[in-house]
C-alpha cells in the first residue's frame, strides 16, 4: 500500500511541476508561489479542528524547521524552472535521489539491500548520462549568460538538496504515530504561508493581485500539492517505508514532466531525457523488488 500511496506522491508532483511551468506565462514566479501557498493553506483549513487537537505541541518546532526548509526548497525551484527546459529541470530533479539517500542513511540510520544499491547506481547512471549529453556541449555562450545558467544549475541542485531534507523531516516526524497527516498539513501550511508573507515584505515584491487570482494553473498546482502530500505523508506512518526507497519510487514524476515537455512545450531531444529517464526507471523496479 505504502509504495501505491509514494506513486501516487510521485504522479502528483509530475503533474504539478507542469502546471508550475504553464502558470509563469502568465505571471512572476513570486506571484505564482505566494498565491500557490496561499491557496494549499486554504485547501488544508478543514482540519484545523484536528491541528489543534494535538498532544505533544513541541511537534511545532520541528514542524517550523521542515516549513523553512521547504520555503528555500521552492523559493530556488521556482527560479530554476522559469529559466530551463521542463524537461532539463525533470531530469536534474533526479538528484534529489542521491541527496535523500545520504540524509535517510546518516539521519535515520537505514540500512540499503543489494537491490536497493543496484537500483541506486541506475538511477545514478540515468544522471550521468543526462550530464554527458552531446547536445548540452553547444558552442560557448557569453560570459554574461554563462553565469545566468551556471546560477540557475546551482538554484536546482539547492532545491533538490532541500526537498530532500524536507522529505526525511516527513519520516522522522511521522514515524512515532503520534502526529496526524492532518496536523502535520495544516501547520507545515501556515508556517509556510507565514514565511512567505514575512518574504514578500521585507523585500518590497509586487504583487499583481487581480491578474494572478485569474491564473488557474495555479489552483491546480495547490490542489495536486494537497492530495499529493496527504498520499506522501500516510506513506510515512508504515514502518516498512525507508527514505532510501520511497525517493527512488517518487522519481517516476521525471516521466511525466520529460513527456509534459515533449507534448505541451514541445521540447527537443526528448528522446535521449528520455532514456535517461528509462534507467532511473529500471533502477526504481529492482529496487522495490
Amino acid at each position: 500500500m505504502w509504495v501505491l500511496l509514494v506513486l501516487v506522491y510521485g504522479l502528483c508532483k509530475g503533474i504539478r511541476e507542469i502546471f508550475k511551468k504553464l502558470a509563469f506565462r502568465k505571471n512572476t514566479v513570486m506571484e505564482v508561489l505566494f498565491l500557490y501557498v496561499v491557496m494549499s493553506f486554504v485547501m488544508v483549513l478543514p482540519g484545523v479542528k484536528d491541528a489543534f487537537s494535538m498532544t505533544d505541541w513541541r511537534y511545532l518546532w520541528p514542524i517550523l524547521f521542515k516549513s523553512f526548509v521547504i520555503f528555500i526548497a521552492w523559493l530556488s525551484n521556482f527560479h530554476a524552472m522559469e529559466k530551463m527546459p521542463i524537461s532539463l529541470y525533470g531530469v536534474l530533479d533526479l538528484s534529489r535521489v542521491l541527496f535523500s539517500t545520504v540524509f535517510g542513511l546518516v539521519l535515520l540510520s537505514e540500512t540499503m539491500s543489494v537491490p536497493g544499491i543496484i537500483g541506486l547506481v541506475l538511477v545514478s547512471t540515468g544522471l550521468l548520462l543526462l550530464k554527458a549529453d552531446p547536445a548540452l556541449r553547444k558552442k560557448k555562450q557569453t560570459d554574461a549568460k554563462e553565469k545566468v545558467a551556471a546560477k540557475t544549475i546551482v538554484l536546482a541542485f539547492v532545491g533538490c538538496g532541500f526537498t530532500a531534507l524536507s522529505g526525511t523531516l516527513d519520516k522522522m516526524l511521522m514515524r512515532k504515530g503520534d502526529l496526524t497527516t492532518t496536523q502535520l498539513q495544516f501547520w507545515y501550511c501556515l508556517f509556510l504561508l507565514l514565511f512567505y508573507v514575512f518574504y514578500m515584505i521585507v523585500t518590497k515584491t509586487e504583487f499583481a493581485i487581480k491578474s494572478v487570482c485569474k491564473n488557474y494553473w495555479v489552483y491546480l498546482m495547490s490542489a495536486s500539492l494537497v492530495i499529493g502530500d496527504k498520499a506522501l505523508f500516510i506513506a510515512n506512518t508504515y514502518p516498512e517505508c525507508k527514505v532510501t526507497l520511497m525517493t527512488l519510487i517518487k522519481q517516476i514524476s521525471c516521466v511525466v514532466i520529460i513527456l509534459g515537455g515533449k507534448f505541451i512545450f514541445k521540447e527537443k531531444r526528448i528522446a535521449y531525457k528520455l532514456l535517461c529517464a528509462a534507467i532511473v526507471i529500471a533502477g526504481i523496479v529492482v529496487a522495490v523488488l
